[in-house]
């Protein structure tokens, strides 16, 4: 019996974190569409042109279908290719190497990043294991 109420407590949980994921999901995608509507009207007010709401919408989800599942999915591809478990800013700008302003104003916002980031957060290159070896052993020759 408390098996049964134990199992149905973990179900539970596990249904509120799926609604969870799903609301934040939800609320993601609809920021993701305003920002590319408010980008599509303020270019098209840029160039003189009028956009109907229909296109907008459909610009907005075309690009979110294209973010959401093509874009994740080259980045998960760029990172195993390299063997890695996280996708890292190499793997993003990589996947914008079609658009060359867009691969240039990645590599730019990395460099920036990079130069903000403190000395010490940087990581260092390890050295070969056979130069660590060489130059940290120490022999000891006795006295005699």
């Amino acid at each position: 019996m408390e098996k049964a109420m134990d199992m149905d407590m973990e179900m539970e949980r596990e249904e509120e974190e799926e609604e969870e994921t799903e609301s934040v999901s939800d609320v993601l995608r609809d920021r993701f569409r305003l920002s590319t509507i408010s980008i599509a009207e303020a270019e098209a007010k840029r160039n003189g042109m009028e956009i109907s709401e229909p296109i907008v919408a459909c610009i907005s989800d075309l690009a979110f279908k294209y973010a959401a599942e093509q874009l994740a999915k080259d980045l998960e591809l760029f990172a195993q290719h390299a063997s890695r478990k996280i996708v890292k800013m190499e793997d993003v700008i990589l996947s914008a190497h079609r658009n060359e302003h867009l691969a240039t104003s990645l590599r730019s916002l990395c460099d920036d990043l990079k130069a903000k980031e403190p000395q010490s957060e940087r990581k260092r290159k390890k050295t070969p294991r056979k130069e660590n070896k060489a130059t940290t052993s120490v022999v000891h020759i006795p006295d005699n």
